[in-house]
């Protein structure tokens, strides 16, 4: 097949590897980057490709883009580029508002290309290898924390880290979400840096994902119970733990009060060898945004859905807002009057609390039975 013609919008810490890895790929030919940062143009020399101050005229020499600007841009460059007939990659999250991340689909269905959004843990090779273990998962457990990067400050952790968790999640359970309860902590900032969100979907599966943004240590797990076992994902080591009960376990005859001392000891014994059988699975090392990219690049040149496209992008933005409305009403303590939201001490009223919201999030979307 031709070469795709692929160019990068934003060339700070994520782009900057989109471009490196499309340059070298070959099914593309990285026609050019765009940056109002003058460091755009070493990294430009880098690949022998044009530096653009201006995205609209890289967008002239492209059949398709990357976005890789800050969060609060996405909507604003997205927009024109896909009127204009441009296949988009836009890193996650897909915009600040769900009405944003809508606006975003519906345009790139009118124009019939290619909407896929960045959320690389889709491609974590420890998904692959749990294979089969994840499915009909009554319990999901999901943990990121980081350091602060100083990166993405223009959003809270819930968009910033969260949001790989919630996709992870609807994907997995593949169930609409009926209830959210969410708390959060704002340290640095106006928006929050810790938070933690639990999801009752339809069938009745719980989630609780834990975020922060001001941790020790990094963090990447996701734990799961299913009728069949247990799931553990470490998506930093790319590695899937999977431990499946013995079948008398799981029909229930094992009746530990009822067995001897000997019998006991046997179980002791052998627990883990018979009984809760745990097996490693290391899969083979994956670059995750090369797959993604390519995925990308497969879904523009054969017409088919990249494996994680608009609408999916824009139902993890729905469900953020719903786990930001749950924080921003939460109360700390019922002094008069109650503090409610994400700060550790009372703000004045007077100060914007960023992108997504306004002085009150009287956009979010509404608490369904206070439930939400």
């Amino acid at each position: 097949m031709v070469p795709i013609k692929v160019g990068v919008v934003g060339v700070g810490h994520l782009g900057k590897h989109h471009a490196r890895i499309l340059a070298g790929m070959p099914n593309a030919k990285l026609v050019g980057i765009a940056d109002v940062s003058p460091a755009a143009k070493e990294i430009a020399q880098q690949y022998n490709v044009p530096a653009y101050s201006n995205y609209q005229a890289l967008a002239q020499q492209a059949d398709a883009l990357v976005l890789a600007v800050p969060t609060r841009y996405h909507h604003a460059l997205g927009c024109p580029l896909l009127r204009s007939g441009k296949h988009l990659l836009i890193e996650k999250p897909l915009a600040c508002s769900s009405a944003e991340t809508e606006e975003l689909v519906d345009l790139a269905q009118a124009a019939g290309v290619v909407l896929a959004v960045g959320h690389v843990e889709r491609f974590n090779p420890a998904l692959e290898a749990a294979g089969d273990s994840l499915k009909e998962v009554k319990y999901l457990e999901a943990s990121r924390t980081s350091g602060y990067t100083f990166r993405s400050t223009d959003i809270g952790v819930v968009l910033d880290l969260m949001i790989h968790d919630i996709d992870l999640a609807l994907s997995i359970v593949c169930e609409p979400v009926t209830r959210v309860e969410a708390f959060g902590v704002s340290i640095f900032g106006q928006h929050e840096d810790v938070a933690q969100a639990r999801l009752t979907f339809a069938d009745g599966c719980q989630a609780t994902l834990n975020a922060s943004r001001t941790s020790y240590a990094a963090v990447r797990t996701l734990q799961a119970w299913t009728p069949k076992g247990f799931v553990q994902l470490d998506l930093a080591s790319r590695q899937a733990t999977v431990v499946q009960p013995d079948a008398n376990i799981l029909a229930g005859r094992l009746k530990l009060d009822e067995l001897t001392a000997e019998q006991r000891e046997q179980c002791k014994t052998h627990l883990f060898e018979e009984l809760l059988r745990k097996q490693t699975r290391t899969p083979e090392p994956c670059d995750q945004l090369t797959a993604e990219l390519g995925n990308f690049l497969h879904a523009v040149q054969t017409g088919t859905s990249p494996r994680v496209d608009g609408r999916q992008g824009s139902a993890a933005v729905r469900v953020a807002e719903r786990v930001l409305r749950s924080i921003w009403t939460h109360a700390w303590d019922t002094s008069a009057p109650i503090r409610t939201g994400p700060f550790l001490a009372q703000r004045p009223t007077s100060i914007l609390r960023g992108p997504h919201w306004s002085q009150t999030p009287a956009h979010l979307p509404p608490l369904e039975n206070r439930a939400g």
